[in-house]
């Protein structure tokens, strides 16, 4: 079994010019290694799979990997003698860095999404180190034992695990402090098992998420999301214009920089610690939560652009989308229903179960017949059975109902054919 810990660190100052001298000499090394990769790539591809028989070939180069540029850290510590002061591991741990960001650009990962291309790290950009291997007992009363740096002090909040022994440690600069944050393991303890509990009416339930209602259960629970970052926008937006007239790269600057970071950090710790609150008060309402499997990356992507017949932009509805994406941000729903929510299920020993989103707000959930609705309609009103309720309750009802295996197998109608027998009826 695998656990984090994470404890923040009380480093003195001679520690934290250290710290922050290794992360400024890992980065530029990342960086030129990097571009080493870059380099390669754009002169041994080739766009086109065959060339004439009579063609002059450059010699290709070998394609740089792990092994090679964790070689080239030898030449370097020769050449330049300051990087000797950073402890081995961390520099060939900053290596297999290198080598993960570029194998998930031209590979993916395995499930085969592939990652962006990857970015140079700017200054302030390259924020943890990682040593792979500690002592079998670094701690010593309040303090760590890391290698090169010393004894360093912390808050030890909680104790490890007995039988656990401490398998990486990775050091992080956040915009309060330092922290660390250890990887635990203990081959004694298996990992957690399966679950597969039968859903059934009575031990289930429906989650729909969404903007209104953060979340709305078909058993009537609704939660309304606490918006952490419009509260604090207005404070923000005043940091950070004092921020855009303060002289750039002067302690004035640095120090409101600092304190605009600790202010999107606080955002962000509060709307986590929401999270868990709210996974759990779902949790304790039923064995199994059937969810939407959202593409939420699909729902906040930017409008198309329109042009007219002479090539002049229109006006596409970016504006008011770019409002609606933001709040998607605010609110945290993938973040929610792909990590937080499955985690504290597995935790629980309960389960999370995720169902096709196609047409949960488009039907009734009690007769099943098509109920067309555009997205400003909040309230579910069918003109067949009479069911009368607000629109994300229902798409709950509707979501725990194909969660069980009912399918939406009646015919729909297109909307042309919708608007057409709307206008009959009116």
């Amino acid at each position: 079994m695998l656990l984090a810990y994470q404890y923040k660190l009380l480093p003195t100052y001679e520690q934290r010019c250290r710290m922050d001298k290794w992360l400024d000499m890992l980065r530029h090394q990342y960086n030129y290694l990097l571009a080493e990769r870059f380099d390669w790539y754009e002169r041994n591809r080739c766009s086109i799979n065959a060339c004439p028989l009579l063609c002059h070939l450059p010699k290709l180069k070998e394609p740089p990997n792990y092994y090679s540029q964790k070689r080239s850290l030898v030449p370097l510590k020769q050449e330049r003698e300051w990087y000797k002061d950073i402890h081995a591991h961390v520099l060939q741990d900053m290596v297999k860095r290198v080598e993960l960001a570029f194998a998930r650009y031209l590979k993916g990962d395995s499930k085969a999404n592939r990652s962006g291309k990857p970015r140079f790290k700017g200054k302030g950009r390259y924020r943890t180190f990682t040593f792979p291997q500690l002592s079998a007992q670094p701690f010593m009363g309040n303090r760590i034992a890391l290698p090169k740096l010393g004894k360093v002090k912390l808050t030890q909040h909680r104790p490890i695990p007995d039988g656990f022994f401490i398998k990486t440690a990775s050091v992080t600069k956040k915009p309060d402090g330092w922290y660390v944050q250890l990887v635990l393991e203990d081959v004694s303890v298996p990992d957690a098992p399966s679950i597969n509990i039968v859903p059934t009416e009575a031990n289930s339930m429906g989650v729909d998420a969404g903007l209104e209602y953060f979340v709305a259960c078909s058993d009537g629970f609704t939660n309304e999301s606490p918006k952490f970052l419009r509260k604090a926008e207005e404070k923000l937006a005043k940091l950070q214009v004092k921020f855009a007239l303060r002289k750039k790269g002067s302690k004035a600057c640095r120090k409101l920089g600092q304190r605009i970071g600790r202010l999107h950090q606080t955002i962000a710790r509060t709307r986590r610690q929401w999270h868990f609150e709210t996974a759990g008060e779902l949790l304790d309402r039923a064995d199994v939560l059937f969810v939407e499997d959202l593409k939420v990356s699909n729902l906040s992507c930017r409008c198309k652009p329109k042009q007219d017949e002479e090539g002049r932009f229109l006006a596409n509805g970016q504006s008011a989308k770019s409002g609606l994406n933001k709040s998607f941000a605010d609110a945290g729903v993938a973040r929610f229903l792909n990590e937080i929510l499955p985690y504290k299920a597995e935790k629980a020993g309960k389960q999370v179960i995720k169902v096709n989103p196609a047409g949960t707000s488009q039907h009734c959930a009690k007769c099943l017949k098509r109920v067309s609705k555009q997205l400003s309609d909040r309230w579910h009103s069918c003109p067949h059975c009479g069911v009368e309720l607000p629109r994300d309750v229902h798409s709950g009802m509707l979501i725990k109902k194909v969660g069980l295996g009912v399918r939406l197998t009646i015919k729909r109608e297109s909307r042309k054919a919708g608007e057409a027998r709307a206008l009959s009826v009116g």
